[in-house]
């Protein structure tokens, strides 16, 4: 389906899961997920050849982050997205907190540091300007929590219950920017808390859970604010077309529902690599504490049985 205008979703049929499953392709987005693919597996083969490792898990992370991107922007459902608010929450939910999870599992940055060549000396080549970002003022602030929490809150309320959304919602480049949107703020806001690549801010796995959970809750009173509403509360989704065979009001409910539901899911995914990346920062920390031992021949511990030794000297007196 050409994706040129928005005049073409008035006619579509009855939404079907086959329907909205159909491909149909957005240009930019199918570009966009095409090159990402491309980069990251010229990085991979990059390393491979000449001896490097490189985790599959990280590749397949990636692979399935940019396929969830497709999925959403790609099919059907970018289609049935622009007149069904159910739909359209659907491709937010996906794009804004799953694929960004899958995406940073699958370091891309690492990936590129990594696999892009060192410029000549006095020159700045690829490497040396993602460097310079990564460690940029601007990377510091859009990385912080008191930017990406409330960002990440400000993407449902500000949004929504403005004009802004219809604004953005009557144009396909607005549409196109919006969605870009939602997947930028998915990864400044996942980044600091789960994310493998190297960042700005990296705090402790404590307040990294508390991060995660001082975002989360917002999205189920979205949720549940959409559901109880008694009318439509957005223009484009106020009159939908006569061929979808839907109210309005039921169709909203259904996208609080959604918006609800879908806030636990990205929850538990980031608590479960949260715990994992813990488990083995531990386990590197002791690994490296036990080759300081070998090499020193213990002489934490022997310094600490000496001060037992004394103890017991000076009680024995």
């Amino acid at each position: 389906m050409d994706h040129s205008g928005h005049g073409m979703t008035t006619d579509l049929p009855p939404f079907t899961l086959e329907r909205g499953l159909a491909f149909s392709p957005d240009t930019f987005f199918l570009v966009s997920c095409l090159l990402g693919l491309a980069l990251y597996a010229w990085g991979v083969v990059r390393l491979r050849r000449r001896g490097d490792a490189w985790p599959v898990s990280r590749t397949v992370f990636f692979t399935v982050g940019v396929l969830t991107v497709a999925l959403v922007m790609c099919t059907g459902l970018n289609d049935y997205g622009m007149v069904m608010f159910s739909v359209h929450m659907v491709q937010h939910m996906v794009i804004s907190m799953l694929s960004p999870i899958l995406l940073l599992l699958g370091a891309p940055v690492t990936l590129a540091l990594r696999a892009l060549p060192v410029a000549a000396r006095g020159s700045r080549g690829p490497r040396e300007l993602l460097l310079m970002l990564l460690h940029s003022r601007y990377m510091r602030v859009v990385t912080h929590p008191g930017f990406t929490i409330p960002m990440f809150i400000a993407s449902l309320y500000a949004l929504y219950f403005t004009p802004l959304f219809d604004f953005l919602m009557e144009s396909t480049a607005g549409h196109i920017a919006m969605m870009v949107h939602f997947l930028a703020v998915g990864l400044v806001f996942f980044w600091p808390i789960m994310g493998v690549d190297p960042g700005p801010h990296r705090p402790g796995y404590v307040m990294r859970m508390l991060e995660l959970f001082a975002g989360m809750p917002f999205h189920a009173f979205f949720g549940i604010a959409l559901m109880m509403a008694s009318e439509p509360m957005v223009g484009t989704y106020t009159h939908p077309p006569a061929s979808l065979g839907i109210d309005a009001l039921a169709d909203q409910n259904a996208a609080g529902g959604i918006a609800w539901a879908f806030s636990e899911i990205p929850s538990v995914v980031v608590l479960v690599a949260l715990l994992y990346q813990w488990y083995h920062s531990e386990q590197r920390a002791a690994k490296r504490s036990d080759r300081a031992a070998d090499r020193d021949g213990d002489k934490e511990l022997e310094a600490y049985n000496a001060y037992l030794a004394s103890l017991q000297v000076r009680g024995g007196r």
